[in-house]
């Protein structure tokens, strides 16, 4: 639902079996690595990311083409060939001699995901390189290595094998070639309920599963839901658990850190209150939401007004496609987006809901595809043309946003005064 191209990756050989050896090779250079034992098995929680700009990491110095042009250099005349030289050049020596790069798919303000093949058995893999010199970098990569390393469902991202250097972390893991959860709805010719209960059930699979062994995702979003393969009966994988908050059995599993994306973000977060895993099952609900019809609950440019609506939990079930959604729908929805955590569904009591029970069999039938998919383009073309109005005015604005910050944090701080004392 972003402002950006799909991606679709080719589909991983079926005749290969992943070799989850789930191992760490460490840093064996001359220089000390003050960062070589900051990854712990586990952890008792995520952290807060500032996800904003951060310095651009020096270039590696061995020669990425070897044999190739004189000192090192690539070719001018192959832009293709610079762009994949340009990340291959930071990758240490001991993985490309294990795997291929083969192209740039994601990029995050302290990390970037390439597109490799193991060189022995041509397996495809992603692997994620995290820089590690800044703090955040090394708390997102400590928050989801303690959950990667923990977990293996057939709903969550698999790690195989961890990399560690003195200034990066590679983490490799399964490579989800079917693409963004909408970008498939919108390809599709037909959507129905059905195909819904399908999707919201392997997401609360893995939800659950996650629950179970303490660790709360805390950054649910469509974005983060991917298809395995591109083929129709492609199962959805939860990714990117970057702010993710992990707990040993038996420890109360409260959480403070105020985070998340924020059209997402659930209410007991927005108050600052300790708040539990029932935060995945708020966004779960927005995104069944958005899955129903296109559009999203609560919505609005202007952060402040977002949260009140959040805090408020209003919404509608106006406009279409929502007059063909079954009550059952809309009834699982209410249950799941709902203001008092100790009122909301959990994972396993949304599993035993009629309508995912049922799979939507006795619920409306009706291809929902065209309002859907017209209502997802409508906001994906919207976003994409506040985005490049923003860039276009953000030089002229460059003075006034230390102030407009310090507007939204205190009229967010008497909002959050305002609902405490209800």
């Amino acid at each position: 639902m972003g402002c950006g191209a799909s991606k679709v990756l080719p589909e991983p050989p079926k005749d290969v079996q992943l070799d989850l050896v789930k191992k760490v090779e460490p840093y064996t250079g001359q220089t000390t690595d003050k960062y070589k034992h900051f990854i712990k098995d586990d952890g008792s929680g995520g952290k807060a990311v500032d996800k904003m700009g951060s310095p651009s990491p020096p270039q590696a110095t061995n020669n990425p083409y070897p044999g190739g042009p004189a000192n090192g250099h690539p070719d001018p005349g192959d832009p293709r060939r610079n762009k994949v030289a340009k990340y291959r050049a930071k990758f240490d020596s001991r993985v490309t001699a294990k795997y291929d790069i083969k192209a740039l798919i994601g990029r995050g303000s302290f990390s970037r995901v390439v597109r490799v093949e193991h060189k022995s058995t041509k397996q495809p893999y992603a692997i994620k390189m995290i820089e590690t010199r800044y703090r955040e970098g090394r708390e997102v990569c400590e928050s989801e290595l303690n959950v990667l390393r923990r977990v293996r469902h057939t709903n969550i991202i698999q790690l195989i094998e961890v990399f560690e250097t003195q200034e990066r972390v590679y983490m490799v893991m399964e490579l989800a070639t079917g693409g963004e959860l909408f970008d498939r709805i919108i390809a599709k010719g037909s959507f129905t309920e059905r195909d819904a209960t399908r999707v919201l059930q392997m997401v609360l699979d893995g939800v659950k599963y996650l629950h179970t062994l303490g660790i709360t995702h805390r950054d649910l979003k469509p974005e983060n839901l991917l298809y395995y393969h591109p083929g129709s009966d492609s199962k959805i994988m939860i990714t990117d658990f970057g702010l993710a908050s992990t707990r040993k059995k038996g420890d109360e599993c409260l959480m403070k850190t105020t985070c998340g994306t924020p059209e997402y973000i659930a209410p007991e977060i927005l108050v600052r209150k300790p708040y539990t895993n029932a935060v995945d099952m708020w966004a779960l609900g927005v995104i069944s939401y958005i899955l129903l019809s296109g559009t999203m609950p609560f919505e609005d440019d202007n952060r402040t007004r977002l949260y009140r609506q959040i805090l408020k939990g209003k919404y509608s079930y106006s406009g279409e496609p929502w007059p063909s959604v079954s009550n059952l729908a809309k009834d699982f929805v209410d249950r799941v987006v709902t203001v008092d955590p100790n009122e909301r569904m959990t994972a396993s009591q949304a599993l035993k809901h009629p309508w995912i029970v049922t799979m939507a069999a006795s619920s409306s039938m009706k291809n929902l595809h065209r309002s859907i998919s017209q209502n997802l383009l409508k906001r994906a073309s919207s976003r994409c043309q506040s985005t490049k109005s923003a860039q276009s005015t953000r030089s002229s604005r460059s003075t006034k946003s230390n102030k407009s910050r310090r507007v939204r944090e205190r009229e967010l701080r008497e909002l959050n005064l305002r609902y405490q004392k209800q």
